[in-house]
């Protein structure tokens, strides 16, 4: 609540592997109401992952629906029960073994209330021992393919591009009917003219808040700008075109956005970030590469105490080793 005051929109990170009662204690107030506005969650799946209760070792990402139906159904029952609002993403570690895969947790999990479905290709990052099979870097290229495939459609991204496209890819759109349709069609260009107008005008609005200062922010700038109403009109006749008028009525149609994050392998992180330091421009075309992509990272990690940024490569390959055992020295195990 307090980082809500402050503009922020915190989303906790699980394994989903939790009880109810533990959600509900932490939704909901002791008498019963709910402690938010809306409840935050990405839940990570996937079969690499060991140890979870009723499956500890799965072997394929199908055996793992019937957990992911449970989780997302927690959710719906204190909304139900309490009007809870909620809020979920689905991650999932891609590496060879499962990227053939991807396709079915798409078509799987779009049945459920994941508003985001989130892929990130597996990068060489923290204790070597823990790589049980042979390495073999997954394209952002490959896992974007799988996702076509599973949801059956194209997936436009370029338009709405943040940071460098070999690290960060997204896809917004509406699920009704079955069908998924993208916000925007890419290839038209009164849809691109709609997103530049859209963007000029309203680029800075926090359109997550409550619904009469939106109103009022939203009337002030259609105040200023009157025409974008007729931008706004056009643009939702042609969306209501490509999504289907009856599937929009009938589909239950709710928003359904796809993501890709490629991180980078923790060996050539620590080479450009070290070059980068140098202020350096490496020779070594990998290692230049990536220092491309840091520079454009869209995904950063806070370091208050020195008052700076930092991508997150860096801070996962770089920063973490040694935070990790100051961490262990601080709060050492005890048997």
């Amino acid at each position: 609540q307090v980082m809500e005051r402050h503009g922020r929109k915190p989303m906790s990170m699980t394994h989903g592997d939790f009880d109810e009662e533990y959600l509900r204690a932490l939704a909901l107030t002791d008498d019963g109401r709910p402690r938010f506005r809306r409840l935050r969650f990405a839940a990570h799946f996937d079969s690499l992952m060991l140890g979870r209760r009723g499956i500890p070792r799965p072997h394929a990402e199908a055996e793992l629906d019937g957990h992911r139906r449970r989780f997302v159904a927690m959710f719906e029952r204190l909304e139900t029960e309490h009007g809870a609002a909620f809020d979920l993403a689905h991650n999932m570690t891609v590496t060879p073994r499962n990227l053939g895969q991807v396709a079915g947790v798409v078509r799987s999990c779009s049945t459920m209330r994941f508003g985001m479905l989130s892929f990130q290709p597996a990068a060489q990052v923290g204790n070597p021992a823990r790589w049980k099979e042979d390495y073999r870097a997954v394209g952002i290229d490959e896992v974007w393919r799988e996702i076509e495939r599973g949801i059956g459609t194209r997936l436009p991204w370029a338009h709405l591009q943040m940071g460098d496209p070999r690290c960060n890819r997204s896809a917004y759109g509406v699920l009704a009917g079955g069908r998924w349709t993208a916000w925007l069609d890419d290839s038209h260009p009164r849809d691109l003219r709609a997103r530049d107008r859209f963007l000029d005008s309203f680029g800075g609005m926090d359109f997550e808040r409550p619904i009469m200062p939106l109103a009022i922010a939203a009337a002030r700038v259609l105040a200023r700008r009157p025409s974008l109403l007729a931008t706004g009109a056009g643009w939702l006749a042609s969306f209501v075109r490509r999504a289907g008028p009856m599937r929009l009525l009938t589909g239950r149609p709710r928003a359904l956005t796809f993501v890709v994050h490629a991180f980078m392998d923790a060996a050539v992180v620590a080479a450009a970030w070290e070059a980068t330091q140098r202020g350096e421009l490496a020779s070594d075309p990998d290692v230049r590469a990536a220092q491309e992509r840091l520079r454009a990272c869209s995904y950063a990690m806070a370091h208050p105490d020195e008052n700076r940024l930092v991508p997150a490569c860096v801070q996962h390959a770089v920063l973490d080793p040694r935070e990790n055992l100051l961490l262990r020295r601080a709060l050492p195990m005890r048997a």
